[in-house]
């Protein structure tokens, strides 16, 4: 049987693409010191379905809860730090899409914040998935039981089932597909495709 992170591993492989992609986008903006709204809305719809609702919440909702009845405590240490951190993405992510709309009619503060949160949210989120990979799932590989393991398995399994969350994931796939042929990025294992 899988570690319950496993799949949360391959969503950031997924994830990653995404960003490589974004990164990409964001320097020719830069380059180009404008932006098509168009062109950045579907990375907006992927990180706040994909990443946040789907992905996010199999860890904020079943893996960290699990964690702590296993005697990882909530209030500090890798919990709170990832929560926190969760929050700094979505603030993020909310700003860069409350600037598109101006910055793509040409509003030069509104794209300068689009470029500085759209590169804060890349440093941000490339970190924060090299300590959930590296230190927090670690952890959970060797502090989660058998029947743990199989629990969390039914939890991701039941959430996936919901019909707006297994949409999300759906469309954040496509999503994810359709920008890493655009941009030129090879896909995750598994990402291109059932």
């Amino acid at each position: 049987m899988h570690h319950p992170t496993h799949a949360l591993r391959a969503e950031h492989q997924v994830i990653l693409k995404v960003l490589d992609c974004f990164e990409i986008a964001l320097r020719r903006a830069a380059a180009a010191q404008t932006l098509a709204e168009a062109e950045f809305l579907p990375f907006v719809e992927f990180f706040r379905e994909f990443a946040d609702r789907c992905h996010h919440c199999k860890e904020e909702d079943r893996l960290f809860p699990c964690l702590e009845r296993c005697g990882l405590p909530r209030e500090h240490g890798p919990i709170a730090v990832m929560l926190h951190e969760h929050q700094l993405g979505r603030a993020h992510v909310r700003a860069i899409a409350e600037s598109l709309p101006a910055a793509a009619a040409g509003d030069p503060a509104a794209l300068r914040r689009a470029l500085h949160e759209g590169r804060e949210f890349i440093h941000l989120l490339r970190e924060h998935i090299y300590k959930e990979n590296e230190v927090l799932f670690q952890m959970a590989d060797q502090m989660i039981g058998d029947a743990d393991r199989t629990a969390l398995a039914h939890e991701y399994e039941s959430a996936e089932s919901q019909r707006e969350v297994r949409i999300a994931l759906t469309q954040g796939r496509s999503i994810a597909d359709d920008l890493c042929r655009r941009y030129g990025i090879t896909p995750a294992p598994g990402q291109d495709g059932p």
